[in-house]
């Protein structure tokens, strides 16, 4: 279930994704990971290194899902604040956050080095600067916090580098980098095969069991025993209640510009709104233009539907700010888990011993996936890892109850769509090539028209937890607004946590 669909596309899917044969028998492994995007291919590649047998399964391609709509940013500048980690966490937590990430990055570097990886991976510079009218003292706040947690060569600076408007104070975090996801994902599946680990795409999991040894089993009928299991699918689709009490689906938008080259360095941005913006140059578009990305604007999954709103509202801050040129010609969003005390969980499922979960890397998935890949790594061959309980999934923040009270009181909120009455009033008012949720009775029907005219018929139900699927209009999909389970126009499941598809209905 780690893959995307929808209207939207990528900057980083002018690269073709790698496909592998689906699996086709029974199979064993040490170990089995579900999930090709940078957390499953990360620790299948150090498992593999370490001689273990290793089969990676994916119901998509390979980098298929988030991993193909990150913006890239390889960054240690914690983008929900080292002063909120130790506020909520310790300083210590905060310590193992700082040196996890920069860890990360590093671990890539060679990676991309050792096995010849064409990437365009670079280190670049990243600056963390306030929006109109913020504090100083926010900047002040999280340069402490920063040194505290061991980044002493951050710094303070008056405005960054050659930005082309005056952006005022920023912290400069030195050495972050910037790569082309899915071509890094392409040479990491290229290594796991060549060393000897197995990966099969368009092969999804419909039940994996704790145990000695772990089943998954597949929806087409096939099993796979291994010592261990890995699910690496962005929201996991082992856990039906807990994780998901503990972090928050949303969508998070990307505009692509044309930028001169040369008018502005390959650095990273961020601003400290909530949510934030997030800007980089992201590679060449021709022989006289860069790419710039911003990404911004998010909202929680499921519950607006005015993508066209966001995509203007961030194009007209990347205009104020930065020296691009025309219309966006890349524009796309993806989803990301929010945890509610700012950390991933990455390490054993609650009360399963053998099987592993990487989930909730906020708006850092790539340094995140990285973190899981060497941390999971060292949990299944019996190492300690000094990270380990920071990224704890059974952890508890006291401090953290405001936030995770919310979101679950929002949560409760999503399943009164079941006494509401439908989007529209008739499946015949939804023009070609959209969706709605239609009242029938005491049903609520997910109908979506075709481009040819056929009406598809859906139960609204996501099979998680029973809360109503809303319509995407941008994406062309049918959104969770509980937990953020995502389906295509015809009802496929494409995220997790649901790991079944939606039901179809037939209204003769």
């Amino acid at each position: 279930m780690d893959h995307g669909s929808g209207a939207t596309a990528s900057f980083w899917l002018t690269a073709p994704l790698p496909e592998y044969p689906a699996l086709a028998e029974n199979a064993e492994a040490d170990v089995c990971v579900i999930g090709a995007g940078i957390a499953g291919l990360t620790t299948a590649y150090r498992l593999v290194r370490e001689g273990r047998s290793v089969i990676v399964i994916d119901d998509g391609p390979v980098g298929g899902g988030e991993t193909s709509r990150t913006t890239a940013h390889l960054s240690n500048a914690f983008d929900d604040r080292y002063h909120e980690v130790e506020r909520l966490l310790g300083a210590d937590i905060s310590g193992a956050v700082a040196d996890s990430h920069s860890t990360a990055i590093d671990c890539i570097e060679q990676i991309v080095d050792r096995e010849g990886i064409d990437c365009d991976f670079r280190r670049v510079d990243g600056y963390l600067f306030l929006p109109p009218g913020g504090s100083k003292d926010e900047l002040s706040k999280e340069l402490e916090a920063a040194h505290r947690a061991g980044l002493n060569d951050v710094r303070l600076v008056d405005r960054p580098e050659l930005s082309s408007a005056d952006l005022g104070p920023a912290l400069l975090f030195p050495r972050q980098a910037g790569m082309h996801p899915v071509k890094y994902l392409a040479g990491l599946a290229e290594a796991i095969d060549t060393q000897g680990g197995r990966i099969c795409c368009r092969t999804r999991a419909s039940e994996i069991e704790d145990g000695r040894p772990t089943r998954v089993h597949t929806g087409s009928g096939h099993t796979i025993t291994a010592q261990a299991t890995v699910v690496a699918t962005n929201s996991p689709v082992n856990d039906r209640f807990v994780i998901h009490t503990k972090q928050a689906p949303y969508r998070t938008f990307v505009v692509g510009f044309k930028v001169a080259q040369g008018s502005m360095p390959r650095a990273l941005y961020w601003d400290t709104l909530d949510p934030y913006h997030y800007v980089r140059i992201a590679g060449e578009l021709d022989d006289r233009h860069d790419l710039l990305i911003a990404g911004g604007e998010d909202h929680k999954t499921g519950q607006k539907d005015d993508a066209e709103l966001r995509f203007e509202r961030l194009a007209d801050w990347t205009r104020e700010r930065f020296p691009v040129t025309g219309e966006p010609v890349y524009r796309w969003s993806g989803q990301v888990m929010e945890p509610v005390d700012a950390l991933a969980f990455i390490g054993r499922n609650p009360g399963d011993e053998h099987v592993f979960i990487a989930t909730g890397d906020s708006g850092q998935g790539i340094t995140h996936g990285t973190i899981a890949g060497m941390l999971l790594c060292d949990l299944i061959v019996g190492r300690d890892n000094r990270w380990r309980d920071a990224y704890d999934p059974s952890r508890k923040s006291v401090k953290a109850i405001t936030e995770f009270a919310k979101e679950n009181i929002n949560v409760a909120g999503q399943y009164a769509a079941w006494v509401t009455p439908g989007d529209i009033s008739a499946i015949e008012d939804i023009p070609a090539g959209e969706g709605a949720v239609v009242r029938r009775h005491a049903r609520k029907i997910a109908a979506y028209r075709d481009a040819d005219g056929t009406v598809h018929t859906l139960d609204a139900t996501c099979p998680h937890l029973g809360c109503v699927v809303a319509w995407n209009s941008t994406e062309k999909s049918w959104d969770c607004p509980c937990h953020g389970s995502r389906f295509d126009a015809t009802g496929r499941v494409v995220n997790g946590p649901s790991i079944v598809d939606l039901s179809r209905m037939d209204l003769h």
